[in-house]
């Protein structure tokens, strides 16, 4: 496949520095005129302190910005995350920030921009609640000279000036190629196993990019007939879930099950895009498959109700992508960009986080590629859970499960 989406470099001024700016002739008049006096005094003695305090709040200023951080919804794990990270990274590094969550509502999120470009933001970094529905906010921020970093998410406006997210076709492709070998399809002979397929929210950029690797991978098996999708449902519109709901996958998975499977039909593996609707499809078959055995279910994220799954034996993987590095990723990127630094290659030793740089593989718009920095996912199983401890950003319970570190 193709990878491409739609992409474009903006040439962008670099922002100003922020400055911070900062009685009667008796005897007791005479008193008071002393007081006065000391009074002054006083005053004369603690203005150097506060004359420093000023100058040190607009060396601040100076040395860094204002970062706006547009973050799509609370209600998925994964977003309270990297808005947690992305804020604690930005101000650890002197900036100050604000920080929304816009609750999946496209509308909300365009007036969460222009508030922040109003309070005078000097770069935007948003994740998208809907790629191509962003078009006024980011015209508004072309318009005011505010670069734009598309964070995760890319979005279909030429008005971005770099993108940084995982390489999301490569999850996909982790995704199938974990089905190939788990279950030996390449020596699978006349076995044939059965498999259904959940994608992500159509809205999201990423998740055709995820859909598609599987789906690359996996197709050659589909055509031999190895793979047999009982239901039929193959093409991504049939197949996305909307706002990756956990619910809305639960749902379709019980339609798919009663539908498919009650009469004692095996069903071997589901092919989920992300956590959140692997949850759902995990309730599905815990509540509704009439099979006994263990079905093969994918995810991404690292979710903990997921990994909690996986250390029970109800989901199978999940693509692991450390939001905290990308985190790291996107502020090294911003202080470049407004630093009036070289953007390429040459950025990335100093990030100190395995990436690559693209200038090809994304759009904005037909034609305008976006330049674009990518991690590296990893698949988490059962056997390795102890690589998501070593990152530092889990815990080990003496149960086995797992927990995000706060």
């Amino acid at each position: 496949m193709k990878r491409k989406v739609l992409g474009v470099l903006l040439s962008v001024a670099m922002v100003a520095t922020m400055v911070a700016g900062c009685g009667s002739s008796s005897e007791p008049a005479a008193t008071d005129d002393a007081a006065a006096t000391e009074e002054a005094a006083d005053t004369e003695e603690a203005a150097p302190a506060e004359d420093a305090a000023e100058e040190e709040s607009a060396d601040t200023a100076a040395a860094g910005g204002k970062i706006g951080i547009s973050m799509p919804t609370q209600s998925l794990e994964r977003w309270n995350r990297d808005g947690a990270y992305l804020d604690e990274q930005f101000q650890a590094a002197g900036y100050e920030t604000v920080l929304t969550y816009s609750d999946n509502d496209s509308a909300r999120q365009v007036n969460d921009i222009q508030n922040m470009l109003a309070d005078g933001v000097d770069l935007l970094i948003v994740a998208a609640i809907d790629g191509e529905a962003l078009n006024t906010a980011m015209d508004e921020a072309a318009t005011a000279g505010v670069p734009v970093i598309a964070y995760d998410r890319l979005i279909m406006n030429d008005a971005v000036s770099y993108y940084v997210s995982f390489d999301n076709y490569t999850v996909g492709t982790l995704q199938g190629q974990f089905i190939v070998d788990t279950l030996d399809l390449e020596n699978a002979g006349d076995t044939v196993y059965n498999m259904e397929i959940t994608a992500g929210d159509p809205a999201d950029n990423n998740a055709g990019y995820f859909y598609q690797g599987a789906i690359d991978v996996l197709q050659p098996y589909i055509d031999a007939g190895t793979l047999n999708v009982v239901s039929g449902q193959t093409d991504f519109d049939t197949v996305a879930t909307a706002q990756w709901s956990t619910d809305t996958a639960l749902e379709r998975a019980q339609n798919i099950l009663s539908s498919y499977y009650a009469d004692g039909t095996q069903l071997d593996v589901w092919l989920c895009s992300n956590d959140s609707t692997a949850l759902g499809v995990a309730q599905a078959i815990t509540s509704d498959y009439a099979g006994s055995n263990s079905v093969l279910i994918t995810g991404q994220d690292g979710d903990e109700a997921n990994l909690k799954n996986i250390v029970d034996g109800i989901q199978t993987m999940t693509v692991y992508k450390n939001v905290s590095n990308e985190s790291v990723v996107t502020l090294g990127l911003a202080q470049a960009i407004l630093n009036g630094d070289t953007i390429d290659e040459s950025l990335i030793p100093s990030f100190g986080i395995e990436c690559s740089y693209d200038t090809e593989s994304y759009e904005t718009s037909e034609g305008n590629p976006c330049p674009s920095f990518l991690l590296v996912p990893n698949v988490i199983t059962a056997d390795n859970l102890q690589d998501l401890v070593d990152t530092g950003l889990y815990t080990m319970g003496e149960d086995g499960y797992l927990s995000a570190v706060q």
